[in-house]
Order: C-alpha cells, then structure tokens, then sequence
C-alpha cells in the first residue's frame, strides 16, 4: 500500500510483503512441528494478536482517555493551563509511541491520559461557548466510528492502493492550510475572524470551515478504514499478542483527530 499508518509502518508483522523463504534442515523441521501452536493461548510464547483482544485493548484506552477527559473538564478554571500542557505531553508521547519498535503499554496508557486531560479542558471551554456542543460532537464522533466499523466488518468498503495515495495528498494539503490558517489566527490582528479562513471565506454563501470539515470528517473515517485494515493484516499475519496495543493506539490517535474535527465544525456551523 503506498502508506502506511506509523504506528503500524515500522513492524513487519502488519505488511502484506511476503517473507524471504529458507531452507530448513529435518532436525529444524521436527523442532517446529513439536512447539506449540499459535491458537493454543495456554502455550508460552504461543500468544497471538487477535481482533477482540485489541478491541479491549482499545476500550482500555478509551477508558483511561475519559478519566483524564474528567479531570481537564474539572480543573479548566482552576488550573487553565493543564489542559495545554497536556496536549503538549500528549503530541510528545505520541510520537514516542510512533518510532518505537516495541509497543508500550504503559507509554501507550499514558498518551491516552494525557490526551484525556487535554480534551477535557478544550471540550469545556468549547462548552463555555457553544451549550451542548460537547454532547453533539461526542455523539457525531461516535455515529462515524460506529458506521466505518460496520462498513468494513461487512466488506463494503476496503482500502485501496489508489484512495490511499489521495488521502495521502489529501492530508499533506490539510496539513499546509492548517499551518498557514494558525499563523493567520496568530498574527492577523484583533480584527480578524477568530476561525481564520476557515470562518473569513465562503464559497457560495458556505463558510470554508464547513466545506473543509465535511471533507475532513470523510478523511478521518477513511483513517479508520486504514486503522482496522492494519489490524485485520497483523491478525492474519499471526503477529504477537502484543501489537494489540499498537492496533489500539492507531485506533486512538484517529478517534481523537476526528472529534477535534467535529468539535471545530459544529462551532463554525454554529457561529453561521
């Protein structure tokens, strides 16, 4: 596939490359013919990555990220820049988590803690704004996660060579904008609009921010795609239980990539 995911990129175990074969001798063939099986759980070693196993890996995460949501949401006036700097921590860990060759769970668990915090407290103080946005995003996030899932589970959508390559330029062109709209925001003046271009310029009476938002929400849950297309491959290539927890990082870095999103674009649709 022309890319991968970098959580999953730098482990063998989810590429679709085929193995360099090589020749055994009958004593080598007799030693693995006696050890055990990859589907006996009971066997050291023996352990393999599964999809419900890296589902619950993934639920663990989701649950360590809303005991930090909690705490953020709690503590936004108290201590206002928490929140700030654990999105700091946050993008720190996660690129940790990225280059690492070995999957971590304790660095795992703390990037979703630290991630927590950090949407606790920009959740709240988009609450502060925008009553009830943080249920509408939170449900919408939801509802996108829960068709993508059910989409591939069923077959309809995969991914492809050629839709990967798009999204690829998709999100490099994204990243572009986003950096040029921040310094905008930054230094475009008391006087400018506090959404940049997203909220300054409209094509045909539509706000830019909406029309990019849509686009964006399309990205992410073609993310997803790419997310559970990793794991299926590290399933079917008998990958160490283990790599569950890099299954379930990707998995987390999407999902809260995509509410961020949702967040954004509710309040911009909201403001118009």
């Amino acid at each position: 596939m022309a890319m991968n995911n970098p959580a999953y990129s730098r482990n063998e175990a989810f590429s679709d490359k085929p193995q360099a074969s090589a020749q055994v001798s009958a004593a080598q063939l007799e030693q693995l013919y006696n050890q055990p099986t990859a589907h006996d759980p009971h066997a050291p070693g023996a352990e393999r990555m599964s999809i419900d196993d890296t589902l619950m890996k993934s639920f663990a995460c989701f649950g360590v990220l809303l005991v930090g949501a909690a705490i953020g949401w709690a503590t936004v006036d108290a201590m206002p820049y928490l929140w700030i700097g654990a999105a700091v921590v946050g993008f720190v860990l996660a690129l940790v988590n990225i280059f690492k060759r070995e999957p971590s769970p304790v660095l795992i668990l703390a990037y979703s803690l630290a991630q927590g915090v950090f949407l606790g407290g920009i959740s709240a103080f988009y609450e502060s704004s925008y009553p009830g946005i943080v249920l509408q995003a939170g449900l919408a996030t939801l509802c996108v996660v829960g068709v993508t899932l059910a989409l591939f589970a069923s077959g309809k959508i995969r991914a492809s060579a050629k839709a990967t390559k798009v999204f690829l330029v998709a999100m490099l062109g994204y990243l572009a904008f986003s950096l040029v709209n921040l310094m905008i925001m930054i230094f475009g003046g008391a006087g400018a609009n506090p959404w940049g271009l997203r909220g300054s310029v409209e094509i045909f009476g539509i706000p830019l921010g909406l029309i990019l938002g849509v686009l964006v929400v399309i990205m992410g849950a073609y993310s997803l795609v790419l997310d559970f297309d990793f794991i299926q491959r590290g399933v079917r290539n008998g990958a160490p239980r283990k790599y569950g927890w890099t299954g379930a990082f990707g998995i987390m870095v999407t999902v809260i990539w995509l509410y961020l999103e949702i967040l954004r674009l509710i309040a911009i649709a909201r403001d118009n």
